[in-house]
């Protein structure tokens, strides 16, 4: 089957939902389907690809990572020109909330294409923390939603969870990534029976970190914790930095990542000479950053009630790695013995784990486990799931 993805925000920009897009595409191909992803041109330096549909977009971000397309008829024209160009399309996926969200549905309505949902954003919390006027803003989406995609169909009081139920009521399955998220979608009245799938761990990359890891000696070293995302206030860099700072853990610090507080990140370790603990280690690819985390004693998960998945805290278990998970929502996802959880979500308790997990490593008495072999923690088995999803939407089934 030809599947269509509708992203807002380009595949080859940064982001958990950009990573899982990326898994799906590649492993939905290996099971023998056509994957086609529709998103804002980007208008920063990136790898080209054909399976990539790129619409008309203006930057959003001054650093031009991030951009968005109006929707609208000339949109619908360009698209259904480009579109046409392809294979005919048996499903739209939508994995976006904002711009392109709308054009998916706008679309799949205009060509009678039946499509599914995934809802990856806690769209009320990110709003919360990033906007000055939360509630203007939820206002002024719901306005724009409502002018163009046309009839109102959500039951909801207005507001944010109003705004997704208007997808959710246009799809023929939503779904979520974790369990937490899908029973607070259901808590919400978005959707009644939301199905979970997870975003699995590469399969190959995988299973090539870990023969690599397999064949390097081990040696002796310095704690080494991993951390790894967005560098922005709601993943709570500064808070991580703060509790470095304070555990005096004679450790290795190495965050991956990039974003707006790089530089407020970069002051704080020199103002509170940390140079020798704490690596900015930059941007790199998904392989290379699996690597990092199957070198590293501990991955260090901080932000709290703002994932809909810890994607980087799966990873770590099917590695072999244990985790410092903050979010409990998260933490309840996980096997026993893969983490530890701090006492509570302050700073002074992050430390407090941060200390003890040094001291353990230190001593040789960290968290050790086999990499999991569970078949769920793999794209492989959260893809044959997806295509059990579609193939109950293609056959009229609904959610």
């Amino acid at each position: 089957m030809h599947i269509l993805i509708f992203s807002d925000q380009h595949p080859e920009s940064a982001g958990g939902a950009q990573v899982s897009i990326r898994l799906q595409m590649r492993s939905l191909e290996a099971a023998g389907h056509t994957v086609t992803v529709c998103s804002p041109k980007m208008h920063q330096a990136h790898d080209e690809d054909p399976r990539y549909i790129d619409t008309p977009s203006v930057p959003i971000t001054i650093d031009r990572e991030y951009s968005m397309t109006v929707p609208g008829r000339a949109t619908d024209r360009w698209l259904d020109k480009r579109l046409a160009q392809l294979p005919p399309v048996d499903l739209v996926h939508v994995q976006a909330d904002f711009w392109q969200a709308i054009i998916a549905y706008r679309y799949a309505e205009r060509h009678a294409i039946p499509a599914v949902h995934t809802m990856h954003n806690r769209m009320d919390v990110g709003i919360e923390q990033s906007m000055p006027a939360p509630k203007l803003v939820t206002g002024a989406l719901t306005w724009w939603q409502h002018r163009v995609l046309k009839p109102r169909l959500s039951t909801l009081p207005t507001g944010v969870w109003a705004y997704l139920q208007e997808y959710a009521k246009r799809a023929r399955a939503v779904i979520a990534p974790s369990a937490h998220f899908a029973q607070l979608l259901r808590d919400e009245g978005v959707v009644n029976r939301p199905d979970v799938v997870w975003t699995g761990v590469d399969d190959a990359i995988v299973d090539e970190v870990l023969a690599a890891q397999r064949a390097a000696k081990r040696v002796q070293h310095r704690p080494v914790f991993v951390w790894t995302g967005r560098f922005s206030h709601e993943k709570r860099l500064m808070e991580f930095l703060e509790a470095v700072r304070l555990s005096g853990a004679d450790a290795i610090f190495r965050l991956y990542g990039a974003g707006l507080l790089l530089g407020k990140a970069q002051a704080f370790v020199a103002q509170h000479d940390l140079a020798e603990r704490v690596v900015f280690a930059g941007r790199v690819s998904y392989r290379e950053s699996l690597a990092a985390i199957a070198g590293a004693d501990a991955l260090v998960q901080t932000s709290i009630g703002f994932e809909t998945q810890g994607m980087t805290v799966f990873e770590a278990a099917a590695l072999g790695t244990p985790s410092i998970v903050s979010d409990p929502s998260i933490a309840a996802e996980l096997p026993d013995g893969v983490y530890w959880e701090p006492a509570d979500g302050s700073v002074e308790a992050l430390a407090a784990t941060i200390t003890t997990v040094a001291a353990d490593v230190a001593a040789g008495r960290s968290k050790t486990f086999a990499p999991a072999t569970s078949r769920e923690f793999r794209q492989s088995h959260q893809t044959s799931r997806m295509l059990e999803i579609y193939q109950r939407v293609l056959g009229g089934g609904a959610a």
